[in-house]
């Protein structure tokens, strides 16, 4: 049986970034291509499976900022941030729009600095020119094939999917993580590389929505708190993230929860409970926000307590404004100048710590990645390597990383892919 020179498993972004560099990386080397074999075995029919969803399927590919920037705001741990460096320096998002851009994908920044295909592009645009990249760098690439078990035999690897067996000099898993189940990414990487001797730091959610045990709100099912801070507390402990939220008939979604999910999956593991407010008024202090209330009452007392929360400029929804009310004990009809000073406080604690609920559970298939993986201390940061195994890599999300909403993850992905691609072809 033929040994292959590099087997990749998963045909996602870290993988299929793999492959077009490990093909690039040979080709300088002026290796040629019948004598240098490169395979992907991806379980579904067609790869990029995530991709294809990835900004509800417009596809986030990546964040304008330059890699220092990209580690600061997108991974806000440390150890990840040192980790994901020299990846991110090695094959930054100006590199991966130049290539798209060959292949007739544009891409724009917005002011957010998330960045996506053009109007008239979709994921599927980026993912079919990822597929013809492979394509063009004669990497073969087997479909429908799900590796079921990998072994190290005689410095060799064997891959087994069904009934056949791929032998390989080196082995890159590019598995993904646990998230979306029904992309393929069921934790069959984090099982073969626990059988191969590695750590594996027990996956939790990541960019998650958080479903919650009480909805009494369950009538704002739909609407937005704009720029609002997301709390999770318990045991004494809190966490905190500025930006929008969203009801949901089930809890809580949006680009705040989903950043802070992780924490609050944390949080509620250690503690056995988390409660969750939304501080309303969050570029204020409470005493600043009274002072605000005090002020209107001395120049407009006529006006309703009500009417001066929806003319508020970082006032909450209206639909919301009929529960703060009550949650306050304040009549709806009470004019400022009738609002004493015990419901005032209680108005103040009210938009400043507005109750969302209790932590049910954060689902872990829901999360848009998952947290956890294989543990950053055995994998050379330099060149994606095993530190326990020779000629075994790891890209993506099978890594025990995760990062921020806005393609962060994304590009964390392809540098990482495209890092082990480089370094496998360069150790053989």
């Amino acid at each position: 049986m033929r040994i292959i020179d590099i087997v990749i498993v998963g045909g996602g972004a870290a993988g299929m970034l793999a492959a077009i560099a490990a093909r690039e990386s040979a080709r300088r080397r002026r290796i040629p291509d019948k004598d240098f074999s490169i395979v992907i075995l991806e379980r579904n029919d067609r790869t990029g499976a995530k991709i294809r969803i990835s900004g509800g399927g417009r596809c986030n590919v990546t964040h304008a900022l330059e890699p220092d920037g990209l580690l600061v705001k997108g991974f806000l741990k440390k150890g990840e941030q040192r980790f994901l460096r020299h990846a991110l320096h090695a094959f930054r998002s100006g590199e991966l729009l130049e290539l798209l851009y060959r292949y007739g994908v544009r891409c724009e920044s917005r002011p957010d600095g998330k960045v996506f295909p053009v109007e008239g592009f979709t994921a599927s645009d980026v993912a079919h020119a990822f597929e013809r990249m492979i394509e063009e760098r004669a990497v073969t690439i087997e479909y429908a094939c799900t590796a079921s078990s990998v072994e190290r035999i005689d410095g060799i690897f064997a891959v087994t999917a069904g009934e056949r067996t791929f032998r390989a000099a080196s082995l890159i898993l590019a598995t993904g993580g646990v998230s979306y189940p029904s992309t393929g990414s069921r934790g069959d990487g984090l099982l073969f590389a626990r059988r191969l001797g590695h750590t594996i730091v027990k996956p939790s959610p990541a960019l998650a929505p958080v479903l919650t045990t009480d909805k009494p709100y369950s009538g704002l099912a739909g609407v937005s708190l704009r720029s609002v801070a997301f709390i999770a507390s318990a045991g004494g402990k809190q966490v905190s993230r500025k930006g929008d939220v969203l009801f949901t008939h089930r809890g809580l979604s949006g680009p705040a929860v989903l950043s802070l999910s992780r924490e609050v999956a944390e949080l509620f593991r250690t503690e056995g409970s988390c409660r969750l407010f939304a501080d309303l008024f969050t570029d204020l202090t409470q005493d600043e926000l009274q002072e605000l209330l005090l002020s209107e009452a001395r120049r407009n007392g006529a006006k309703m307590v009500r009417k001066f929360l929806q003319q508020s400029p970082e006032g909450p929804p209206a639909a919301l404004i009929p529960l703060i009310m009550r949650l306050a004990g304040i009549p709806e009809d009470v004019l400022l100048s009738g609002l004493v000073r015990g419901s005032r406080i209680m108005l103040l604690n009210t938009l400043k710590r507005f109750p969302l609920g209790s932590v049910k559970v954060v689902p872990l298939a829901e999360g848009e990645v998952s947290a956890g993986g294989v543990s950053l201390a055995e994998v050379n940061p330099k060149t994606m390597q095993s530190r326990l195994v020779p000629a075994l890599f790891f890209a993506g999300e099978i890594l025990d990383y995760a990062g921020e909403i806005g393609g962060f993850n994304l590009q964390a992905a392809f540098s990482t892919g495209w890092m082990a691609g480089e370094s496998v072809v360069g150790s053989q």
